[in-house]
């Protein structure tokens, strides 16, 4: 989602400072081609932290840079703040959006102008002075690249963005308006986002693969014995089998592979490639790992995650 929002505006050189899996990650997102980008890797062999990643990737870097922390789903107008960029002749500009709770966010306090006049990160209820938080989009300009710390890890929240303020760069705050934003760090709010883009809130070019069948996502090879129903919105997989009288949906997505048996129901949970849904059983806003087993008439109770490959006995109700 984030290459494809990069390629909508003109975008198309993408560097991706990733330490973690990222063999998957290449197998994933190859030269990144399939979006219209070129994709280049940086791989740090232990974890930088947020801003040491940007120094590890000052190598390949020119100009004017943005940049996207990876665990943001987002329709933002990246054009708007490099607008604003442009426009304050600013060294760093920050996108912020308002949320109901910003002490689990890094604040940002600016002034008319945009001007950011100080951070405070993840603050206690009595420090709060403004809903208005980092959104993990940022525009800034590669020379600053040479002044964050290399080989360490390195906050850029609560080290490097401070810095440059006392040091004198200009520092500007963009709000991202009523643009789309979720921050998908957690179990919850993973699950929350891929509620949001079945319901068509987030603008995005991405389409899930497969056919659209009366307003579910459907792939390739994928098998309804007789009596199975599929509610919209809904995305299935390929190759996945469905029992008679399974019902998938609404706000179902089922990953590649996965065995439906006779009678199951799947709505608002989220399964991943390869899972086995036992005869009866109910699953209803839970998210399961690749490759699990469920029995038969077992209750998926919501907000239950199971990790990938893990078996529930026949009978079972997994609860929170």
């Amino acid at each position: 989602y984030q290459l494809a929002l990069l390629r909508q505006h003109g975008i198309t050189d993408v560097i991706l400072s990733c330490s973690y899996r990222v063999a998957d990650i290449r197998a994933a997102m190859g030269t990144g081609d399939a979006a219209g980008v070129r994709l280049r890797y940086v791989v740090e062999a232990t974890p930088l932290g947020t801003a040491g990643g940007l120094r590890n990737a000052a190598a390949l870097a020119r100009g004017r840079l943005v940049v996207l922390n990876g665990d943001v789903l987002t329709d933002a107008d990246l054009g708007a703040v490099l607008r604003v960029h442009a426009a304050r002749q600013a060294g760093v500009t920050i996108g912020l959006v308002p949320v109901e709770d910003p002490t689990s966010y890094g604040l940002v306090e600016t002034g008319a102008d945009g001007a950011v006049r100080r951070f405070l990160e993840k603050p206690r209820p009595e420090e709060v002075t403004t809903n208005l938080v980092n959104a993990g989009i940022y525009v800034l300009e590669a020379e600053l690249l040479g002044r964050i710390p290399a080989d360490r890890p390195v906050s850029i929240e609560r080290e490097v963005f401070p810095a440059f303020l006392a040091s004198g760069v200009p520092v500007f705050g963009s709000a991202l308006g009523d643009h789309y934003w979720r921050d998908i760090g957690s179990p919850a709010a993973y699950r929350d986002a891929q509620i949001d883009l079945l319901r068509g809130r987030v603008a995005t070019t991405v389409r899930p693969a497969g056919t659209l069948r009366e307003g579910c996502w459907v792939g390739a090879g994928t098998r309804l014995a007789p009596g199975a129903t599929l509610v919209a919105p809904s995305v299935i997989g390929a190759r996945v089998r469905v029992g008679a009288g399974a019902r998938l949906g609404p706000l179902a997505v089922v990953g590649a592979g996965a065995r439906i048996a006779a009678g199951a129901r799947i709505e608002g949970a989220i399964l991943w490639e390869g899972v086995a849904v036992g005869e009866g059983a109910v699953l209803r806003d839970c998210i399961v790992g690749a490759d699990a087993v469920i029995g038969a008439h077992v209750e998926v109770a919501p907000g239950v995650v199971l990790e990938a490959a893990a078996v529930v006995p026949d009978g079972t109700r997994a609860v929170r």
